[in-house]
């Protein structure tokens, strides 16, 4: 079985990933780690720019975190898309057949997220697999 794991690098993403790699570990399970690299808007002539500006910052992250997992002894797939995050992380978890879609989460209240369209309140309401929503380390 697999663990999809978003990933991009946010306090909440990086305490979503030592989670992940802690229960892939546990279960002998293979991490799938996915970055949705789709600019906000795919209109304008500005979309290529900003496609290939997130694709080079998901790569360096998806590289520090198949490192981070690797060295944890966890077999590690790497996901960059050119879809949404949210998007990006249902398509994976359906390749490959997912246990779980791991997220972090970033702190905004509930209604916020639901206004703005966080990809963890999209994946609670898109999913029909477990979601595991992980919250940011808490302020110092």
């Amino acid at each position: 079985m697999t663990i999809v794991l978003g990933y991009d690098e946010s306090p909440g993403a990086d305490r979503a990933l030592d989670q992940a790699i802690t229960l892939a570990g546990q279960l002998s399970d293979r991490l799938v780690v996915v970055y949705g690299a789709a600019p906000p808007s795919m209109m304008g002539e500005e979309y290529g720019a900003h496609l290939a500006a997130l694709s080079e910052i998901g790569h360096t992250a998806l590289t520090a975190a198949t490192e981070k997992a690797r060295a944890a002894g966890v077999d590690t797939v790497v996901e960059l898309t050119e879809d949404k995050p949210a998007e990006a992380l249902l398509e994976a978890a359906e390749k490959y057949d997912a246990r779980v879609i791991v997220v972090g989460t970033y702190g905004e209240s509930p209604l916020r997220g639901a206004m703005l369209g966080s990809t963890p309140h999209k994946l609670l309401h898109w999913s029909h697999r477990p979601v595991l929503c992980v919250p940011p380390p808490e302020r110092a």
